[in-house]
């Protein structure tokens, strides 16, 4: 199991721990050239060993929960949006724009899935906003690869030119990415130690984030995953968002579980969310690294303001390098890394079988963020810990070997679904990936319309 011995020193826990980890082996989950079911399995894993061992810090018992990682519950967690249905519906994954393109000299992978991405995409191109498929293509065949790359981005859109292993690993942005931690973990101040509130061992479930206020500042997949899966541990998770942003529906379906969302414009709003912040223990931002310094939100400045904060940060590319301020999704990020040629190949790129980089990234940073809170229960500080697609990406190309792929039968993910009545509609959804002896084995809220809930703790 090295890979999950991987994640679970990246996120600092000791190797002791592991043998409390049994993994349930199932063959053809996540099928692909890289070993995407290792690193799916690696990251729900230590993910749910980070949970069962700060439950059993907060219950006082002797030993942490026996854990058990499940191929086919993460293969069908890794497909959440995928799967997820409201009264029936298919989800629309991606928008007519967020495709391939074939350009004069290559590639061009786009996500335009936000109304507001498409128009910077369509406005780089010098097309109106309703462009169509046809009128997009036409475009970009007439320019080269990268020079559409530059023009998109420039937009502020998202757009990445194909990249095969060996020029992803001549470009700067690759340097840095390889030279950090997977996770990124730092201490901020001397706060002192945090006394979480004790649990009840028995207590049916043991949840280990009881309690605890999260403040979810995040969009799309990777940090809505871990925020998520802090609100199945017991924590009151209020995601914010900006009024005129809102979320996909189908996405806020799947992500939302277990959440509260409301809607706030952090300039006029900033004395609600100041008092917001006085009373959190988590704070979980997905945007742009640097996008949310101004409102005070960079992590040395919210533990000068808030001491004994943990900060969790997800980013595409890294808060470093030349591409350090740029927009991406795991899409893009499969297609600058070579992963798509990897899955396919230059002429005819391919794709992971799953969101497996938003999705493993999700995990690794909710298991940083209960790591965090179990070291401030013993040595205090505000803690910092950070992720990001390009990172995890690396891991998966470099860093992971293959398992042997026998185990028991993969029987399609209808085990690891199940339907629950909400506002939206009736949901299908998926059932948990992290599970431990003791712990929760679903959520105790559906989710709620976007925005339909006050900007408040419970």
């Amino acid at each position: 199991m090295t890979a999950i011995n991987d994640a679970w020193v990246a996120v600092g826990g000791t190797p002791a721990l592991l043998p409390r980890l049994t993994a349930v082996v199932r063959e053809d989950t996540l099928p692909s050239t890289l070993p995407v079911r290792e690193l799916a399995r690696a990251c729900a894993g230590a993910c749910a060993l980070a949970a069962a061992e700060l439950g059993a810090r907060r219950a006082g018992l002797a030993e942490v929960p026996a854990v058990t990682v499940d191929d086919g519950a993460v293969a069908a967690a890794f497909h959440s949006e995928r799967l997820v249905r409201v009264d029936g519906r298919t989800p629309d994954v991606f928008a007519p724009l967020s495709r391939f393109w074939r350009t004069a000299d290559g590639w061009l992978r786009t996500h335009a899935n936000y109304p507001h991405h498409r128009a910077r995409l369509t406005a780089a191109l010098g097309l109106p906003a309703d462009a169509s498929v046809a009128e997009v293509a036409g475009r970009l065949a007439e320019r080269s690869a990268p020079e559409a790359e530059e023009a998109v981005q420039a937009a502020g859109g998202l757009a990445v030119a194909l990249r095969t292993p060996r020029e992803w690993q001549a470009h700067p942005q690759a340097a840095e990415v390889a030279a950090r931690p997977l996770v990124e973990r730092a201490r901020l101040d001397a706060a002192p130690a945090r006394v979480l509130p004790a649990l009840d061992p028995a207590a049916a479930p043991l949840l280990p984030a009881a309690g605890l206020r999260v403040l979810d500042l995040t969009r799309v997949l990777a940090g809505p995953v871990a925020t998520r899966t802090l609100a199945l541990l017991g924590a009151d998770v209020l995601r914010l968002d900006a009024p005129w942003l809102p979320e996909l529906p189908d996405q806020h379906a799947d992500t939302g579980i277990g959440k509260r969302s409301a809607a706030l414009d952090l300039d006029s709003g900033r004395e609600t969310f100041e008092e917001l912040l006085d009373t959190a223990d988590v704070v979980v931002t997905g945007y742009r690294p640097g996008a949310l310094d101004r409102f005070g939100l960079a992590p040395r400045a919210l533990a000068e303001r808030h001491p004994g904060l943990v900060v969790a940060q997800v980013s595409a590319w890294g808060a470093y390098g030349p591409w350090g301020g740029r927009r991406g999704f795991d899409s893009l990020v499969q297609v600058a890394t070579g992963i798509a040629v990897a899955e396919g190949a230059a002429e005819r790129p391919g794709a992971l079988p799953a969101q497996a980089l938003d999705h493993g990234t999700g995990y690794l940073l909710a298991a940083a963020v209960l790591r965090a809170l179990t070291e401030q229960s013993y040595d205090g500080g505000s803690r910092l810990v950070r992720a990001a697609l390009a990172r995890t990406a690396h891991w998966l190309t470099h860093g992971i070997r293959p398992a042997p792929g026998e185990g028991a039968p993969y029987p399609g993910p209808d085990a690891w679904l199940t339907e629950t009545d909400s506002a939206l509609g009736r949901l299908r959804h998926v059932r948990p990936a992290v599970s431990f002896a003791g712990g929760p084995t679903a959520w105790r809220r559906p989710p709620v319309p976007w925005g339909s809930d006050t900007a408040t703790w419970l």
